[in-house]
Order: structure tokens, then C-alpha cells, then sequence
């Protein structure tokens, strides 16, 4: 995650070879894509999306890793220009059921997957979670467990379901060993951010 992170680090981390980056909000992704338009980068959205936004993702963004709910799917698929190629969609899932995050329901995956995999201009990739950060290290476990289910489920309804993004630079050794294929690391990389 390079949020709240000058376009020079971002340079400067691209430079020794990291190619993917994630920003949370959209006009500071768009503001630092455009100072690094040199650079072959990678640009992944993980943080909520407004509906007045989904052109802006469509057109600029390589993935959005939080997809959460059935009305975003036909603006992200009517914009993404066919240039591009299918945007890289993940479902975020609110895994620790907490009122102060993004992401749907567990039940509501398969409505959702559904209605992305019916979009040729979207590529469904599998899940997202941020799980909340319990200090009983039990409750961590169960979350990413409870994640590694879910996409396993997705699996073996949907081809080319290969991502399951969890895991930050407080816990990403947790979340590997409950089968993340994306970590965010953002603070162990950049150093941690200003308040």
C-alpha cells in the first residue's frame, strides 16, 4: 500500500523492482499515476468505491480488490476500455462482520461472483478481507481461516479464481500460512505513515 506516500518512494521502491502498488483512494492514485506514467506499474484500488467514481477505476486502474456490492458491477464494466483488458476484480469481504468496514456479507458471494464472472470487460480473480485486528491472536486465526473457506468455495464454482488478498504488515506470516496469495505490506515497506 503506497497511500499517503509521495510519488518519489513509490519511484524509488519501483526502482528495486516492486511493481504493484495499492492505493486507497482514488484522486491520489490518479494524481500519483500520472507523475509516474514513465514507469510500467501496476495499480491496484483497496479501499471503498463510490459509484461516482467507477469511470476512473474502469479507465485507470489494473485491479480493484474492493468490489462489494452488485450495483458498481455494470458502471466498472460499461467504462473498462477494451484496450486494457478485463479489469482484475477481488470481492471484499467484511470477514469480521464490523459496522466500520467495507465488504459484503459471506452469503452474498455467489450473487456477487455471479454477476461479475457475467462481464466480459470484468475478470473475477477471488477475495479480499482486511480482518480486524484482535489482540487474541485465536480470532485472527479464525478470520483468515474462515477467508481460506470461502475461496476455496468460490474455487470450485468459478475458473481462474487464483487471489485471496489478505494479510497486512502486522500479520501477513498469519495470513500466508492461511493460504494468502497477496499480502499488503505497504508500512514494512515505506515505513509507517503520518497521522
Amino acid at each position: 500500500m503506497s497511500k499517503t506516500k509521495p510519488a518519489d518512494a513509490v519511484r524509488r521502491l519501483a526502482g528495486l523492482g516492486q511493481r504493484a502498488f495499492g492505493e486507497n483512494y482514488v484522486q491520489e492514485a490518479l494524481a500519483k499515476q500520472g507523475e509516474l506514467a514513465d514507469l510500467a506499474l501496476e495499480w491496484h484500488l483497496i479501499g471503498p468505491l463510490q459509484s461516482n467514481k467507477c469511470r476512473e477505476v474502469a479507465e485507470h486502474f489494473d485491479w480493484l480488490q474492493s468490489l462489494d456490492r452488485a450495483k458498481l458491477i455494470a458502471p466498472l464494466a460499461r467504462w473498462r476500455p477494451p484496450a486494457r483488458g478485463p479489469l482484475q476484480v477481488l470481492i471484499q469481504v467484511n470477514i469480521d462482520d464490523e459496522a466500520s468496514k467495507s465488504g459484503c456479507r459471506p452469503e452474498q458471494l455467489p450473487e456477487l461472483a455471479e454477476a461479475i464472472a457475467a462481464q466480459p470487460a470484468l475478470c473475477l480473480r477471488g477475495l479480499m478481507a482486511i480482518p480486524a485486528p484482535h489482540a487474541d491472536r485465536a480470532l485472527r486465526v479464525r478470520a483468515f481461516a474462515a477467508m481460506r473457506g470461502l475461496f476455496d468455495t468460490l474455487r470450485t464454482g468459478h475458473a481462474g479464481i487464483d487471489t485471496l488478498s489478505m494479510g497486512m504488515s502486522d500479520d501477513f506470516e498469519l495470513a500466508l500460512a492461511h493460504g494468502a496469495t497477496m499480502v499488503r505490506i505497504g508500512s514494512a515497506l515505506f515505513g509507517a505513515r503520518s497521522a
